[in-house]
Formats: structure tokens, sequence, C-alpha cells
């Protein structure tokens, strides 16, 4: 390297992202999983919603199959977030603790 030729990104090797290994995904058991009724921004309709989440989306959309199957309805998947059609938290709390969560009621 010639004298006074400092360049922070001149090698290839120097402009490659390091492939360390991903930081361990939190483990079912420790996650906040929140469940709880709303109305909010549907019209008036009651909804449950589910929050907390750290899941991959296969196991989500797994998660949301069995949820809808247990209780009897309709549901989605948004942003991360799972929505049953009505008042299903008591299902919800009982198939997220079969699935190994600890979920917790929030609001009233």
């Amino acid at each position: 390297m010639a004298k006074g030729g400092w360049q922070e990104f001149s090698r290839p090797e120097s402009l490659a992202r390091s492939t360390g290994p991903e930081p361990a995904a939190t483990p079912k058991a420790q996650q906040r999983v929140r469940v709880q009724r709303t109305k909010a921004g549907k019209g008036g309709k009651l909804v449950t919603a589910i929050s907390g989440l750290e899941a991959p989306e296969a196991e989500r959309k797994a998660l949301l199959k069995t949820l809808k199957a247990r209780a009897g309805t309709g549901g989605t998947l948004k942003d991360g977030l799972i929505e049953l059609q009505g008042d299903q938290v008591a299902a919800a709390l009982e198939v997220l603790q079969q699935a190994g969560y600890r979920p917790k009621q929030a609001g009233g």
C-alpha cells in the first residue's frame, strides 16, 4: 500500500457483512403474549387481538389456523398481530398455553 493511501473500503472483504450467528429467538415461555378484546377501528365489531408473538411467519399462520378452528370463527394475521372475530379470549388463552406460550389477558 502506498504511503498515505488509507482507504477504509478499498478491499472487497471490508465491504462484506459479517455472517455471525443470529441472535437467538426468545423462548416461547418468556415471550410477552397479550390477548385482548377491542373494537378500535373495526366499525364497532368486537375482535380478539393477540400481540407479542415472536415467531416466524409460517408458525404464526399455523397458530392462526389452530385458533380459528378452536374458536369456530374467522381471523386474520396483520403486521404480526393475530385478530379473531368476536370475543374469543378464553379459547385463545387455552390454545396459546397448549402451544407453550404464557399468554396474559390485557384490558378488561
